[in-house]
């Protein structure tokens, strides 16, 4: 199990006010944080070619360029995150403590990706998740029903799958030797190409921060060396 760090400037309260603030404060806070083309360094490469979507043809299988191997391309302890979905579909978010494990985490969120594209243009992007249970009996990603906020709007409401769907299962299947990257995968029904779209992905390696048994955040680690994080997903209980 990867390493958790503790933080104890993380609260609820902060997670909170993230998810609550308004699509003006959010894209304020995004111009400010925005890195010049002069000093980004190369910065984006992920986000930048999840945009690239729409542009990239059935042809184009980043899982065959990047090869299929049995152990994972980098040999550290950080968090596996997947977003995922049909270019006319919804889109999908999976948790893995190792890309050749089960997701501990598995959602639908209430975006397509054509949405999910366009939050993309400030080159940051922040999902929050919030349950809104009253009971903690729970650990917090076990928890079922979550409100779900992309760059500080609510978008609507998730349940957390309890198993897989077969296209979730085919998804972490090919995935299973890919560490990052971004690209095109084969359908598992030929079909659903003509009437979803081609099916994309994106896999990032995060670092896991635990501010509470209530709170949770991962923060997507860069692969060109760029400051900051481009994206951030957190997960919080309200009391």
């Amino acid at each position: 199990m990867p390493p958790i760090h503790s933080s104890p400037f993380m609260d609820n309260s902060a997670f909170l006010s993230l998810l609550r603030h308004t699509s003006s404060s959010s894209a304020a806070t995004a111009a400010a944080k925005r890195p010049s083309k002069s000093s980004s360094g190369g910065g984006g490469g992920l986000l930048k070619m999840f945009k690239l979507f729409p542009m990239l043809s059935s042809g184009c299988k980043m899982v065959a360029l990047l090869g299929r191997p049995r152990k994972a391309l980098l040999k550290d302890h950080a968090t596996t995150g997947t977003i995922f979905g049909y270019r006319k579909g919804r889109v999908s978010l999976a948790i893995q403590e190792d890309p050749h494990c089960l997701p501990i985490f598995v959602i639908e969120l209430p975006m397509h990706t054509a949405a999910l594209n366009k939050e993309m243009a400030s080159d940051i992007l922040r999902i929050a998740l919030e349950s809104e249970t009253k009971t903690h009996k729970k650990k917090l990603m076990e928890e079922f029903v979550w409100a779900v906020y992309c760059n500080g709007r609510k978008i609507g409401y998730s349940i957390r799958r309890k198993q897989m769907s077969d296209d979730e299962l085919h998804v972490m299947q090919h995935l299973r030797g890919v560490s990052m990257g971004a690209g095109v995968l084969p359908s598992p029904a030929p079909e659903k190409d003509t009437l979803d779209g081609e099916l994309t992905y994106m896999r990032a390696r995060f670092e896991r921060v635990v501010g509470s048994k209530d709170s949770e955040a991962l923060y997507m680690i860069n692969p060109d060396g760029a400051a900051g994080p481009e994206l951030s997903i957190f997960f919080v209980r309200s009391q």
